[in-house]
């Protein structure tokens, strides 16, 4: 999705339940959060601020406005707080919008008070990751706004950034998304490489193949497979799969394939997903359209922190 495309979303092209939806959203894991932060701090303030300690006395305050430059949708309130939290217990950070409530360029989406030190060391780290989840909430609140009306709900994928995975994808919810499976433990997914070591190409032995790996699975496991062709679909069914990926179809192919599957399973298509295809490909019928370009491919939604001069605070 191109960044012009992010840039005109609107309360137009919102639906209701997504700027509502802060109210449905399960926060990540907490130790899972300050892991990330904290590795981050760790990275960029190994020895302390150097600019900050010799510039700035240790008495001087400030008062900063994180201010959207663009439209969106916000994600990473919750973390903007924990950032300041873990630099400096003393710096106090109102949060003045829900995280999936959409804003305009110009809002001011949180207010940052306390010792200038504290506040600029955790600037970045703060805009860094709010501006990536705030991106991905946009981008997936645009897709989702383009489905609406259609039985299709977009999902996320595994192809997320190494070690913000939990963060990305909470970004997705606040769009309005829903995620995959978080990892190659949570759920079986048999894609393309796996098939072709399994049968060596042979059609004939992709039901089989299915059958044996699922005598090894739990009963509860839930089992997706990937295909590539019309022709996989009928063998792979015949294995008893909970869903079926139609992978880099055509939109005539995705139809007849949702007719094959006549409700046998879930139907997930993938590929070519952008902002100017989705609606077709939900048009076909599909259960699920997953998209990596959600987490992969979106560039960081322009927001500011700046020192707000008029509040009197910014100087000792």
């Amino acid at each position: 999705m191109t960044q012009t495309a992010l840039m005109t979303l609107t309360a137009e092209t919102m639906t209701a339940e997504l700027r509502s939806a802060a109210a449905f959203l399960a926060l990540p894991e907490p130790r899972a959060v300050d892991r990330i932060i904290l590795a981050a701090l760790e990275e960029d303030s190994p020895h302390g601020d150097l600019t900050g300690e010799a510039y700035l006395p240790v008495d001087a305050r400030a008062d900063a406005l994180l201010r959207a430059r663009v439209p969106g949708v916000l994600s990473g309130g919750p973390v903007i707080r924990r950032v300041f939290e873990l630099v400096d217990p003393a710096v106090q950070v109102d949060l003045l919008a829900q995280d999936g409530a959409e804003f305009q360029a110009g809002d001011v989406l949180a207010r940052i008070q306390g010792p200038a030190r504290s506040v600029l060391l955790g600037e970045r780290i703060a805009l860094n990751l709010s501006q990536r989840m705030s991106a991905i909430a946009t981008a997936t609140a645009a897709l989702v706004a383009a489905v609406t009306g259609t039985r299709a709900r977009v999902a996320d994928t595994r192809k997320t950034t190494p070690g913000l995975r939990v963060l990305e994808r909470y970004a997705v919810r606040c769009g309005g998304g829903s995620n995959h499976r978080y990892s190659l433990s949570d759920a079986v997914m048999v894609k393309d490489n796996h098939l072709a070591v399994l049968t060596g190409g042979d059609p004939a032995k992709i039901t089989q193949a299915l059958l044996d790996g699922k005598s090894r699975l739990g009963h509860t496991v839930h089992v997706e497979v990937e295909v590539d062709r019309l022709d996989m679909i009928e063998p792979v069914l015949a294995a008893g799969v909970d869903t079926i990926m139609l992978d880099n179809f055509s939109l005539e192919d995705l139809a007849e394939g949702v007719r094959c599957v006549a409700g046998r399973a879930i139907v997930e298509a993938s590929g070519n997903v952008r902002l100017e295809t989705i609606a077709d490909i939900a048009a076909t019928g599909v259960d699920v359209i997953s998209s990596g370009a959600l987490t992969h491919s979106v560039a960081a939604l322009d927001l500011g922190l700046d020192i707000d001069i008029s509040a009197g605070e910014s100087t000792p």
